[in-house]
């Protein structure tokens, strides 16, 4: 799938959900902290957005990322190949995630590739889904993951788990980029 097609049925995936709730771009504005003008721009396909931007409009919808990222795709399937798989990237936070099992109606988890670059820091304000699992293990590199007022430092081969309540970080710290799996389980 090419990412100017994930970029124009997310834009339209985004609009259905806030006319879906019978929300104003000023009611969501207000509910989610973003601008209106920035929301207009999204659902109109004029901006990709980032993943700050994804992760709030993911929280007032009670979403994660990867669910709202699967309703943009043609059909889910069993068996997913890795030239079919999602491709999502922020340039400018340094960030791709890969969609390797998206999620499935009837099936709480999924399995995601995150690659941060050097120097990279991504902040969520709040889970998508509280209470929901994350396993994150590290396969090259090294990344600080903080989650609430903890901070782990994890390498290549270590895996973080915890059920998520509040805020969230991952940094990569360098100089190499990180590479690591996150095994999402909804409650």
């Amino acid at each position: 799938m090419r990412d100017a097609d994930v970029d124009v049925r997310l834009a339209a995936r985004l609009a259905e959900l806030r006319a879906g709730r019978g929300w104003s771009l000023d009611e969501l504005a207000q509910r989610s902290g973003i601008s209106r003008s920035t929301l207009s721009r999204a659902e109109r396909g004029e901006i990709s957005p980032t993943t700050s931007l994804l992760g709030r409009l993911c929280a007032v919808h009670g979403r994660t990322m990867s669910q709202l990222l699967s309703e943009v795709e043609a059909e889910p399937a069993q068996l997913v190949r890795a030239g079919s798989q999602t491709v999502w990237t922020d340039s400018d936070a340094g960030f791709v995630r890969r969609s390797v099992s998206p999620p499935q109606a009837g099936l709480r988890a999924e399995v995601v590739e995150g690659r941060l670059a050097a120097g990279a820091d991504l902040a969520y304000e709040g889970p998508p889904v509280p209470g929901m699992e994350q396993h994150i293990w590290v396969l090259d590199g090294t990344v600080e993951i903080t989650v609430g007022d903890e901070t782990h430092e994890l390498h290549a081969g270590d895996c973080l788990r915890f059920r998520l309540w509040g805020p969230t970080r991952f940094r990569c710290p360098g100089p190499q980029p990180v590479r690591y799996a996150v095994v999402v389980v909804l409650p």
